[in-house]
């Protein structure tokens, strides 16, 4: 049976510029007839990850970049720094070729290796396209290749392995488990993600400002003929809201993506405690708008993730009286509502709050509370009850 784990966040910002558009304007997004202020999924997913890596072994973390040849150099080099260039091309191409490559025409790989053979430092050159590759799947492919290195034709002996036909589950770092990974030039190592993000939005209507600064130069300051005017002028835009920011996870796809049990309860815990307590950094240092959610609850469902947005179609309108608290009651509302008109109940409810207005999510049907420190372990707690009683 499928198990879905939701996790809903009522979070206030103040004055802040988090996740900017090309015109440098806080992102922002129409719903309910009115423009709210918007966090982009990607945003998110980009600030879970930085987070919860830093707390994971290196071989459960991972890399997304063109660069991945000049990776795979690097590691070459650690394990044998006397290797000729040549060789060093040879080995670095192969395994580009018989992975990164392994859909393409036969003629474009063979047409990037005789580059190489003409060229030792083509081979090192930045791939077409962002690659998500775990770190354990670039010691798997270094470690095959200086084994292969010892065969009469590398290249035939490193096809053989078939890295380039599967994912190699159980090799993937948390990350590409959670996000997923496409590849277009290989789709045998496309992975679908466990993990889905939503665009956070505000609760109400965004309001934009904008901040008119001066910057004083300070060596003018000293020569009294200079004049008296601002060494830089400039306008930055920014707004402030309550969000509602939301995320679901499939526990079997997480659990088949990385192929341990115990690897999957210590993602489930990494992501859920970033995801409430992480968000993007863009302006940080202008406004220093790092806050804690107000409330959050998690769920775990058999039946089908749903995101709560709804609740917030008609805008929250302040009223002098700010966002936050109706917010909380309204989802508290929408919330019990819709259990009672569905019928979809959750197997288990987290719930946990930073602020006295918070506590109404204590009010919601079934709900363990849970500081917030300990949401992520209370979540793993919720899963392994399920399973027990499965």
């Amino acid at each position: 049976m499928s198990l879905f784990i939701d996790i809903h966040v009522l979070q206030t910002l103040p004055p802040s510029n988090p996740n900017r558009d090309d015109t440098g304007a806080p992102k922002t997004a129409t719903f309910g007839g009115v423009s709210r202020m918007r966090i982009s999924s990607q945003a998110i997913k980009r600030a879970v990850r930085e987070d919860f890596e830093v707390s994971l072994e290196p071989s459960l973390r991972g890399v997304r970049s063109k660069r991945i040849p000049l990776l795979l150099k690097k590691k070459i080099l650690e394990a044998r720094p006397e290797i000729d260039v040549s060789t060093l091309a040879d080995m670095v191409s192969t395994i580009i070729t018989w992975t990164y490559l392994g859909r393409k025409d036969p003629k474009d790989k063979r047409k990037f290796l005789n580059e190489v053979k003409a060229d030792p430092e083509r081979a090192f050159k930045e791939v077409d396209a962002l690659w998500f590759v775990s770190n354990a799947e670039l010691d798997s492919y270094v470690d095959a290749i200086l084994e292969d290195a010892e065969q009469e034709n590398i290249e035939k002996a490193f096809k053989s392995r078939n890295f380039w036909k599967n994912s190699q589950s159980g090799d993937q770092s948390v990350a590409v488990a959670l996000f997923g990974r496409m590849v277009a030039s290989n789709t045998d190592l496309n992975i679908d993600a466990a993990c889905q993000v939503a665009h956070a939005i505000g609760v109400g209507a965004i309001e934009h400002e904008y901040d008119y600064y001066t910057a004083v130069d300070d060596e003018k300051r000293q020569d009294e003929e200079a004049g008296a005017g601002a060494g830089m002028i400039g306008t930055i835009e920014f707004a402030s809201a309550t969000l509602y920011r939301y995320a679901t996870i499939n526990v079997e796809l997480l659990r088949e993506n990385l192929g341990d049990e115990a690897v999957t309860q210590e993602a489930i815990k990494l992501f859920v405690d970033s995801f409430v307590r992480s968000m993007p950094t863009g302006k940080i240092t202008t406004f220093a708008n790092r806050t804690l959610p107000d409330a959050v609850l998690v769920q775990v469902r058999e039946d089908q993730p749903i995101n709560l947005a709804a609740a917030f179609e008609d805008p929250i309108v302040a009223k002098g009286h700010g966002f936050a608290a109706p917010a909380i009651k309204r989802f508290v509302e929408f919330e019990s509502q819709l259990r009672e008109l569905s019928g979809m109940d959750p197997v288990s409810s987290i719930v946990s709050w930073t602020t006295p207005r918070g506590a109404d999510f204590g009010t919601l049907k079934k709900a363990q509370v849970s500081p917030l420190v300990k949401l992520g372990e209370a979540t793993v707690e919720a899963v392994r009850a399920r399973a027990t009683n499965e």
